[in-house]
C-alpha cells in the first residue's frame, strides 16, 4: 500500500483540487493508497527545538496574513458568516472524496511506527517544502525509515532560495529521498545545487487530467447563463481589480468575483457584478468553465484555464523583489509551455492581451510532451507498489 502525504484539507480551491486529483490518477492507477494524517502534538522538547521556526521569514509572511484574515474578519461579522459558508462548502467537498484515511497518528513517535504500514510513502505537490515547515519532518519525509521508498511527485519550495541556516538540514532530507521530481524550474536548480542530483520538472497533479479527465472527474454544469468574466484573486492587489474592471467594460461582460479568499480585502466590497460564497471546488470549476475569460493570481486558476482553454491573464501575487514571493511557480508554468505573454504587466499591455486570443496548439504540444515525461516518472516511482 501506497502511503500519501498531501494537504487535502486547507480550504483553498487550487489546493484542494489538485489533493483530488493526485488521489484520482492513484486510482486510475490502479493504485492501494491512503492519506496519513498527522495530529502533531508535540513534546516539551519538540516545542524547545521548533522554537528557532519562528525567526523564519516565510512562516512569519504566512502567520501574518492569517492573522489578517482573522481581524478582518472579526471587524466584519457578516463577511466572516458569507465566509463560513464557503468553508462548509469546501468540508462537505473533502468529506465526499477524501475517504482513504489512515488513523491518526497523535505524535511524531507514532507517525514513525505507523509508517510501517507502507511499501512507499509518497509526498505530493503544492508548497509542502516550504522552509517553513522544515521542522515538522513531515513533508519532507523524515518520519519514513530507510528501508521503505519515499518518492516526491512535484514538490515545490514555494520559493527560490533555501535560507543559508536550513541548507545543511534540507540537504540531508532531499538525500535520503530515492524519487524527487519538482513542479518548479527553481525547485530543480536547488536540488541540484544541494545534492548533485539532476531531478525531473514534472506537471503539477491538476494538469494530469485534460479537459475531458476532469469533466470525468467533475460534471460540467452552466448556473450562468450570460456571458462573464472570472476574477479570481487571492491577493489584495487594487490596481488589479481596477485593471480587471476596465478589461470587463471594454469586453461589454460582467464579472464573476469570488471576495476575501486568504483576507478581508476593503477593495472586495465594490469589485464585480455576481460576488458568490457557497462555492466548493467542485462549483468553483464549473464557473471558470463557464466564462469567456479569465484573470487570476493564482497558479491553479491559471493551470485550470488551460486545461480549458480559456482565455485568461495571470497576475503576480507578489513583488519579485519580496523575500517571501511565491512567484516561481508561475513563471516556470508560463515558460514551460510558452505563455509567458498571459503575465500581466500594465493597464496598457493589458488591453493588447485581452484583444490576442491564446491560440493553444503549440503550449498544447508542450503540455503533452511533458505529460508523457510525468506519467513514466510516477510509473518507475510506483514500480511494484500494488
Amino acid at each position: 500500500m501506497l502511503g500519501v502525504c498531501i494537504k487535502y484539507f486547507h480550504e483553498n480551491y487550487g489546493g484542494m483540487l489538485q489533493a483530488y486529483a493526485t488521489v484520482s490518477f492513484f486510482k486510475k492507477l490502479g493504485i492501494e493508497y491512503e492519506l496519513i494524517r498527522y495530529g502533531k502534538q508535540k513534546s516539551f522538547s519538540e516545542k524547545i527545538r521548533s522554537i528557532p521556526r519562528i525567526l523564519n521569514r516565510t512562516l512569519l509572511n504566512d502567520k501574518y496574513e492569517a492573522f489578517k484574515k482573522k481581524s478582518g474578519l472579526k471587524a466584519h461579522p457578516q463577511i466572516a458568516a458569507l465566509n463560513e459558508q464557503r468553508d462548509k462548502a469546501f468540508h462537505r467537498f473533502m468529506d465526499e472524496h477524501f475517504t482513504e484515511l489512515s488513523p491518526i497518528y497523535p505524535n511524531y513517535d507514532q507517525l514513525c511506527k505507523g509508517a510501517e504500514r507502507y511499501a512507499a510513502v509518497l509526498v505530493g505537490s503544492d508548497q509542502l517544502w516550504s522552509p517553513a515547515g522544515l521542522p515538522t519532518n513531515f513533508y519532507n519525509l523524515k518520519f519514513v525509515q530507510d528501508h521503505i521508498r519515499k518518492i516526491s511527485y512535484a514538490s515545490s519550495f514555494g520559493t527560490k532560495h533555501i535560507p543559508w541556516y536550513q541548507t545543511t538540514r534540507t540537504a540531508e532530507y532531499l538525500k535520503r529521498i530515492e524519487f524527487i521530481s519538482m513542479r518548479e524550474n527553481a525547485g530543480q536548480q536547488i536540488v541540484k545545487a544541494l545534492t548533485g542530483r539532476d531531478v525531473p520538472v514534472v506537471l503539477d497533479p491538476v494538469l494530469l487530467f485534460d479537459k475531458v479527465g476532469w469533466e470525468e472527474l467533475i460534471k460540467p454544469e452552466r448556473e450562468i447563463n450570460e456571458k462573464y468574466v472570472f476574477a479570481y484573486f487571492l491577493g489584495n492587489n487594487p490596481e488589479y481589480r481596477k485593471a480587471v474592471t476596465d478589461a470587463a467594460t471594454e469586453l461589454g461582460y460582467r464579472i464573476v468575483v469570488l471576495r476575501h479568499l486568504d483576507q478581508y480585502v476593503p477593495e472586495d466590497e465594490r469589485f464585480g457584478d455576481i460576488a458568490l460564497y457557497d462555492v466548493d471546488p467542485a462549483r468553483f470549476l464549473n464557473l471558470l468553465r463557464g466564462a469567456e475569460y479569465v484573470f487570476t493570481d493564482s497558479f491553479h486558476g491559471s493551470c485550470f484555464s488551460i486545461i480549458h482553454e480559456k482565455q485568461f491573464v495571470i497576475f503576480k501575487r507578489y513583488s519579485d523583489t519580496a523575500k517571501h514571493s511565491k512567484n516561481s511557480r508561475i513563471e516556470s508554468l508560463c515558460s514551460n509551455l510558452g505563455l509567458t505573454d498571459r503575465i500581466y504587466s500594465d493597464p496598457q499591455n493589458l488591453r493588447k492581451q485581452i484583444n490576442h486570443s491564446i491560440d493553444y496548439v503549440e503550449p498544447k504540444k508542450k503540455l503533452s510532451a511533458l505529460y508523457d515525461l510525468s506519467y513514466a516518472y510516477l510509473k518507475e516511482a510506483l514500480d511494484g507498489i500494488e
